[in-house]
C-alpha cells in the first residue's frame, strides 16, 4: 500500500525542486514525489523524503549517534541554545514564513523556531536517514529530506525567510541563492569553551580549531554580513550518561573507544559555550 504524503511535506510542495533536472516541481504520485519529467523520489514509511541521486552520501549519524542525541537533548541541557537560535529567527520573520535547517538532524531546533513563529513551515535537510525518521516528527509543520548540504539544494531561489545552520556544514553560496533578500542565515557554532571539561577528561575528543571564526568569516563574507551576535555561555550539570552521550553524538564517537571511557574524572559539570550569528544576505 502506497505510503501516504506528510501533511508537513505537502506545505512544503511548492520549494522543492527535482535534484535530476533541477526544473521541474515534484508533485504527489501513489506514495512518491515525481517531477513532470518522470523522476520519482520515494516517500519512506517514517514520513521523509530522500531526493539524494546518484552516489549516495553516507555520512550521517548512525543509529547509536541519533540515539545519544535524543537522550541528551530531551535532559534539557540545550534548551538555551535552542531558544537562541529560536529567538534570532522570530527577530526576522512573522508568521507565514518558511525555515529550512540544514543538517537538521533530529529536527529539535527546527522545532523551537517553529514553536516560536505560529503559522511559519519548516523543512529539514540531513543524510542520515536514522535522524530523519525522527525529525519527521519533530513538529506537525517540518517537513524533513534526505539531502547533502555540499550539493546544491533541491530548493527553489529566494523562498526561504530563514536558513537555520546548527552545529552543522555550510554551503555559503547555496544558502544565500535559497534565501530572500530579505531573509537571515542564522548560524550557531562552539566557541573554543565548549565542553572544555569533557575535553579534559577525554583528550581523544575531537578538539575545536581555533580558527574557527576566522575561516567561517572567510567562507561567509563574500555572500553574508552579520547582523546580530549572541554569546550563549553557562554551566550544565551532567550525570554519567549525559556525558558519555555527549560524545557518542559527536564525530568524537568515530574517535574514541569503549576502553576510553573510564569513569574515572568524567565530570558532573561542563561548560555550554556558543555563538549564535543572524547574517543578512548581501546583495
Amino acid at each position: 500500500m502506497p505510503v501516504s504524503l506528510p501533511p508537513a511535506l505537502e506545505l512544503c510542495l511548492d520549494m522543492l525542486r527535482c535534484p535530476t533536472c533541477r526544473t521541474g516541481h515534484l508533485h504527489p504520485d501513489r506514495g512518491a514525489l515525481r517531477c513532470p519529467v518522470g523522476h520519482t523520489f520515494d516517500i519512506a514509511r517514517h514520513g521523509y523524503v530522500s531526493l539524494l541521486t546518484g552516489s549516495r552520501a553516507t555520512s550521517g549519524d548512525d543509529t547509536a549517534m541519533v540515539q545519544a542525541r535524543d537522550r541528551f537533548l530531551s535532559t534539557g541541557a540545550y534548551t538555551p541554545i535552542r531558544t537562541a537560535g529560536a529567538r534570532l529567527a522570530a527577530d526576522a520573520i512573522a508568521e507565514r514564513a518558511t525555515v529550512v535547517d540544514v543538517g537538521c538532524g533530529t529536527g529539535y531546533y527546527l522545532a523551537g523556531v517553529l514553536d516560536q513563529v505560529p503559522g511559519a513551515r519548516g523543512l529539514g535537510l540531513d543524510t542520515s536517514v536514522r535522524a530523519l525518521r525522527s525529525a519527521a516528527r519533530a513538529h506537525e509543520r517540518a517537513a524533513a529530506v534526505a539531502w547533502d548540504v555540499f550539493r546544491p539544494f533541491p530548493l527553489a531561489d529566494a523562498m526561504a525567510d530563514v536558513v537555520l545552520d546548527v552545529f552543522a556544514p555550510r554551503n555559503p553560496a547555496e544558502f544565500h541563492r535559497v534565501l530572500r533578500p530579505s531573509g537571515r542565515l542564522i548560524v550557531v557554532r562552539p566557541t573554543g569553551r565548549h565542553l572544555a571539561e569533557l575535553r579534559g577528561w577525554l583528550p581523544e575528543m575531537v578538539t575545536i580549531d581555533p580558527a574557527k571564526e576566522e575561516r567561517l568569516s572567510r567562507a561567509l563574507d563574500p555572500f553574508f554580513e552579520a547582523a546580530d551576535t549572541e554569546q550563549v555561555e553557562y554551566p550544565a550539570t551532567v550525570t554519567r550518561l549525559d556525558a558519555l552521550d555527549l560524545v557518542a553524538m559527536t564525530p568524537s564517537a568515530r574517535h574514541v573507544s569503549r576502553a576510553d571511557l573510564s569513569d574515572r574524572g568524567i565530570p558532573d559539570q561542563v561548560t555550554v559555550s556558543v555563538l549564535a550569528t543572524a547574517y543578512r544576505p548581501r546583495g
